[in-house]
């Protein structure tokens, strides 16, 4: 039986091009996301009208309530600076500058209150092309950082991409050495970092390689459909083969102390005075979001301040449309399984139970809704934050 992790997990990881970064970019960002919406859509009924969200008044108030609370104090989650795909071809001077510029903004940023919680650099790959000046950004950017603001800031990731063999993380474990607290998230957009030369599944070898490091696995949609051979036009989120992957990354890494965090969709709203644009690229993020979260992805990439309104929308949404519902099953569950007399449907119960309460660890973690609102299930606070379904019976059962 899966249990939440007591740790959060981030909603998003937003990319952006090293050249680009600065100590205020979530500020900067969520400014830009509450101007689009207050372009497009500038109350709750034109909000869910604008991203196709389905529901009722009291829903679409809500979801636009929380999403605009949450753009207004904390609009991004993670952040990863990025020296590979979305920074392009640079010089080695030009690298070196901003592998020193982006340490010293991060150094400063920390100090802020809007700093996202979590943040990190995505270094090129350990291929032999692109190895060397991988390692030279990541030395330049720990060594600054460290002299800078004395230690590495908590919740610090390095972001492996294009793996292709457990070798490639092995090397990038050797050189953070120095770095105990830095961990590492590992792209799975490659078929060798699916199903391996010798014809097994190579996750499990990727995340044994990280030796305790590895926080999560992020899918690569693009580079992964690229090389299954998938054409420009056809490369998407929901493409069948993004969904095997997918599968595959969720029962190999089942109870591997990882997080998993789907792709992005690559449709921007860039305004260009074009409302009808702006607001497919919009529904299409907002459906995207959901679909993932349907199948069990609770984070996915950002590429755009367009894509922030609708990530937060379409997370509270996925939540509080089930609430009412999932709350009245979970009571159930708890009244039924605590008179069970058979191991059997004692079991069963506790499985289905489990799931139902890791929706609603789920839902309080990202915001969708408090601790105090969870009450609804009849489970208490310190139930809920135990985690555990078939303690949660114990407990009753023995009238504890």
């Amino acid at each position: 039986m899966t249990f939440e992790s007591t740790e959060r997990q981030p909603v998003h990881t937003v990319y952006g091009g090293a050249h680009l970064f600065k100590a205020e970019v979530a500020s900067t960002l969520g400014a830009m996301a509450l101007e689009t919406m207050r372009t497009y859509a500038p109350d709750a009924a034109a909000f869910a009208d604008f991203i196709g969200l389905g529901g009722d008044e009291e829903l679409f108030r809500t979801v636009y309530q929380r999403t605009v609370a949450k753009l207004e104090c904390e609009p991004v989650e993670d952040y990863r600076i990025d020296f590979e795909d979305g920074y392009g071809y640079r010089t080695d001077a030009e690298e070196d500058g901003h592998a020193v510029s982006t340490a010293l903004a991060v150094a400063h940023g920390v100090r802020q209150s809007t700093f996202p919680p979590f943040v990190g650099i995505r270094i090129k790959p350990f291929t032999d092309a692109s190895r060397a000046r991988s390692i030279r950004t990541l030395d330049l950017f720990l060594s600054r950082l460290v002299s800078e603001a004395g230690e590495i800031p908590a919740n610090f990731a390095v972001t492996l991409p294009k793996v292709t063999a457990p070798a490639e993380v092995t090397a990038l474990v050797r050189k953070l050495e120095p770095f105990p607290s830095v961990k590492l998230e590992l792209m799975i957009e490659t078929p060798q970092s699916i199903i391996d030369a010798s014809g097994q599944v190579a996750i499990p070898k990727l995340i044994d390689a990280a030796e305790g490091r590895c926080r999560g696995l992020h899918f690569g949609v693009y580079d992964y459909t690229a090389s299954c051979n998938i054409t420009a036009e056809h490369q998407s989120i929901t493409h069948p083969a993004c969904d095997f992957a997918r599968h595959v990354m969720q029962v190999s890494s089942a109870d591997r102390g990882v997080t998993l965090s789907d792709g992005a969709t690559n449709i921007l709203p860039v305004p260009r005075n074009n409302r009808a644009a702006v607001q497919r690229a919009m529904r299409l993020h907002f459906e995207h979001v959901q679909r993932s979260l349907m199948h069990g992805f609770y984070q996915g990439w950002d590429l755009h301040p367009g894509q922030l309104p609708t990530r937060f929308a379409a997370v509270y949404a996925f939540f509080l449309q089930s609430f009412e519902a999932a709350a009245a099953r979970l009571r159930n569950f708890v009244e039924k399984a605590a008179q069970a007399t058979l191991v059997g449907e004692v079991f069963d119960d506790a499985a289905t139970g489990q799931g139902l309460l890791n929706f609603f660890l789920r839902g309080v973690n990202c915001g969708a809704f408090t601790e105090r609102e969870a009450g609804a299930t009849g489970l208490t606070i310190e139930e809920l934050r135990g985690r555990s379904f078939v303690k949660i019976l114990d407990r009753r059962r023995s009238g504890a």
